[in-house]
């Protein structure tokens, strides 16, 4: 968390991060246009926030893109904020309800775990749902098959879309139609991919979640800091983690 602390402690880092909060998926370029500063500096500053995990970097076409994870900010968040001051803590990562142009989310977290252990949890239902606001994943797994995020305290599925692609235990790639409100279904159909890559003793995980609509509002994508979180305290501490999603169903 050091790392997170220092380059958050820089303005510059700072209104960089803002920028990203108030429009997502921006060029060097549009990052350095606001700023008294070369492209130069504002790439290193970039590179700092990139190694603390603050922001991820994706290429598009000729492009580099740069998006705010706001994971490590609800790491902070859930181990020492929530205690004290959930309602401020819940601004920093609350994203905007309308942006100016067709979304993408993307969210990256390194756990302790094995790509093995990492894909069974996020495919095992029982497992999913220590994580998933107590929701759990119905699914063969194959492509092309379909799949149903269920919750024994709602009506009917939360979620529920196609498996594009299957690799296990690398990759998979879902379609997503969200069910847990007339708002949310309004929204049709959107896309999730997760990515696992080992690193050492440890997984790095991405998940992206694109094709939203540029009215898409948070509820669709806000909660994937949570679920993260929960999903790398699970799998490293074998304990469940208390987050606002975990409590908004009531125990079956």
């Amino acid at each position: 968390m050091d790392v997170v602390f220092r380059a958050l402690a820089d303005p510059t880092r700072r209104a960089l991060l803002d920028a990203l909060y108030e429009h997502d998926g921006q060029t060097l370029v549009a990052l350095t246009a606001p700023h008294a500063m070369t492209r130069i500096a504002v790439a290193k500053h970039l590179r700092l926030l990139e190694e603390a995990g603050l922001v991820v970097s994706r290429r598009r076409g000729r492009e580099k893109l740069h998006y705010l994870n706001a994971v490590p900010i609800r790491l902070i968040h859930d181990r020492w904020v929530s205690k004290f001051a959930e309602p401020w803590a819940a601004g920093l990562v609350g994203l905007k309800h309308e942006l100016e142009q067709p979304m993408e989310k993307v969210f990256e977290i390194y756990i302790r775990t094995t790509p093995e252990q990492l894909w069974e949890a996020i495919t095992d239902p029982t497992i999913r749902a220590k994580y998933h606001f107590g929701a759990g994943v119905q699914s063969d797994w194959t492509p092309g098959s379909h799949y149903t995020l269920e919750h024994p305290g709602a009506d009917g599925p939360l979620a529920e879309g196609e498996n594009l692609i299957v690799e296990p235990p690398r990759r998979l790639v879902q379609t997503m139609n969200a069910r847990w409100s007339e708002e949310a279904e309004r929204q049709g159909t959107s896309r999730v991919t997760w990515e696992i890559e080992p690193v050492g003793d440890s997984c790095q995980l991405t998940v992206t979640h694109d094709q939203l609509s540029d009215d898409a509002p948070s509820e669709l994508y806000g909660g994937w800091p949570m679920i993260l979180s929960g999903l790398k305290t699970w799998l490293e501490t074998g304990q469940t983690l208390t987050t606002p999603g975990s409590l908004m169903y009531p125990a079956p």
